[in-house]
């Protein structure tokens, strides 16, 4: 539909069609909607959650229990959140007990309330935001011992699976160092033993 305008089109005025695209002088071109959608879930929940493709995740209820996720997750200000966090990019508006780990970045806005041991590379906390627990700030590289810890993977195994190609890893000498996003995407495709 047109806006209203004169009855006239001229090559110089402009007009929004229904499905998104717009007249231009005399050229028809596509508007991009930058628009992110969010999945919202305004309801209680208990369980576990596993999102191993990208979603745009927002919690506006209240959640008890493990959740990770491939992609941005929030957690709205009116959300009770009791669970531990894996994700890769997580803002956080509302309250929250428990571990979250970031491999991108962690957000706390300033309506957040978090009672939670944190680990991320990128960590912003505005200004009146709670925050009460342990904060681990990692490099954007992890040591084995580093992505043992953040996995829950016995050094050993992690070893191994360098030693028989299976890991994506670079080698600085001697030393070992991990790309979070890249073992995320292994993760996310191999089904890891």
């Amino acid at each position: 539909m047109f806006p209203q305008r004169s009855n006239i089109y001229s090559p110089n005025s402009s007009a929004v069609l229904n499905n998104g695209y717009y007249i231009s002088g005399k050229k028809m071109r596509r508007r991009k909607q930058e628009e992110e959608r969010f999945v919202d879930v305004c309801a209680a929940m208990q369980g576990n959650l596993v999102f191993s493709d990208p979603v745009n995740l927002q919690i506006s209820g209240k959640f008890e229990g493990n959740l990770t996720i491939k992609g941005n997750l929030i957690i709205g200000k009116d959300a009770e959140v009791k669970a531990d966090i894996v994700g890769e990019n997580i803002i956080i508006a509302g309250s929250i007990k428990g571990k979250i780990k970031a491999s991108l970045m962690l957000k706390l806005a300033s309506t957040a309330q978090v009672t939670a041991d944190i680990e991320a590379p990128k960590v912003c906390i505005e200004e009146g935001a709670i925050f009460n627990g342990k904060c681990k700030m990692f490099q954007q590289k992890l040591s084995v011992a580093e992505l043992s810890e953040y996995l829950s993977i016995e050094e050993g195994k992690i070893r191994e699976w360098v030693d028989n190609g299976r890991i994506p890893v670079e080698r600085e000498g001697k030393k070992l160092l991990f790309d979070p996003k890249e073992v995320g995407a292994w993760i996310s495709q191999k089904e890891v033993q």
